[in-house]
């Protein structure tokens, strides 16, 4: 009898014993996006149970998280008022870092990561400075994300993750924060990441939709998988301390060689698109969600993930509580 394989999967205490890859609370980060006023807390139609957070609101939103055991958020900003160099992302009371300094203040337990870009405080839309042609000026937005980095420095951040796709921005944080005294402070970058159609929801909760033309000039083409490679391999070499995928369902191949190249912790970004897919299928019935969303999220650690963002982290962390994971 050709059993060999089977007999390892006829007892569940056993599957259990021999499983190669498994979820843990402390693998997660969750996403956070803080907005301008008080008492806000708006529900994003295209992203159910997502909600643009106020700044009072997310300190008690950083509680609920701590009570089902995640301790890691990523935070994103929505400003006030925009402008064409993202004004707010320079000045040291804009929306991030006030959320910054007063939730480490009620929850110092808490590990802030901070997004790193200008989508969400540029009137264009785009990730920084635009030059005559309005494409995004490379070395003119260095210039700001190194003072943008310190404003998320100084006000506490636990670890930056740069997003905008800029060449050489490892290389100008690391230099910055270390000129600046700031040498344990860890860089995750968003080191390949998509011109990806699986980012649609996002700028409706960030408020970040281009108001004309598309990323396609810095951010990566889905179809390269060699480019996708180095860029990791690129950002590693210029001192990121843990490297990113992003998106992920469509790029698993991308995560393997990844992970298989270099020795540095790997993060995924778990997309908007990517997750209210799953959402709206699951609110329709045409899958069993819990059931789909486990054999997800384990398909990204199977890949090679170290870390994942996610804003499926709070249903995963309460079905590990339940010993349904």
């Amino acid at each position: 009898m050709f059993n060999r394989y089977r007999r390892l999967r006829v007892n569940s205490r056993l599957r259990s014993l021999v499983q190669e890859n498994h979820l843990r609370v402390d693998d997660f980060i969750y996403p956070l996006f803080i907005k301008f006023g008080e008492g806000v807390r708006v529900e994003i139609e295209s992203m159910p149970d997502v909600y643009q957070l106020s700044i009072d609101e997310a300190i008690k939103e950083c509680g609920t998280l701590k009570e089902l055991g995640i301790y890691s958020i990523i935070l994103f900003g929505i400003p006030e008022t925009k402008d064409s160099v993202g004004s707010d992302a320079l000045c040291d009371s804009g929306i991030i870092a006030r959320a910054i300094r007063e939730i480490k203040k009620v929850h110092p337990d808490m590990f802030v990561v901070t997004d790193l870009c200008f989508c969400e405080y540029t009137d264009h839309g785009h990730c920084g400075i635009l030059d005559h042609t309005s494409t995004v000026d490379n070395d003119a937005t260095l210039e700001i994300s190194a003072q943008q980095v310190l404003v998320h420095a100084k006000a506490g951040a636990d670890m930056i993750a740069p997003s905008g796709m800029m060449d050489g921005i490892i290389e100008t944080l690391r230099t910055t924060l270390d000129k600046n005294g700031y040498y344990d402070l860890p860089i995750m970058s968003y080191s390949t990441k998509f011109a990806s159609g699986y980012y649609g929801p996002f700028r409706d909760v960030a408020e970040s939709t281009p108001s004309f033309g598309d990323r396609r000039s810095y951010q990566m083409n889905p179809a390269n998988g060699r480019e996708a490679l180095l860029e990791s391999l690129e950002d590693d070499r210029q001192g990121a301390d843990i490297l990113m995928v992003k998106p992920v369902l469509a790029y698993l191949d991308v995560v393997r060689d990844i992970k298989e190249n270099t020795k540095k912790p790997l993060a995924v970004y778990n997309v908007s698109g990517e997750y209210s897919m799953l959402k709206f299928a699951g609110r329709s019935g045409l899958i069993d969600y819990e059931r789909t969303l486990i054999e997800t999220m384990i398909s990204f650690k199977r890949a090679g993930a170290d870390i994942i963002i996610s804003y499926h982290a709070k249903e995963v962390a309460q079905l590990i509580k339940e010993g349904k994971i």
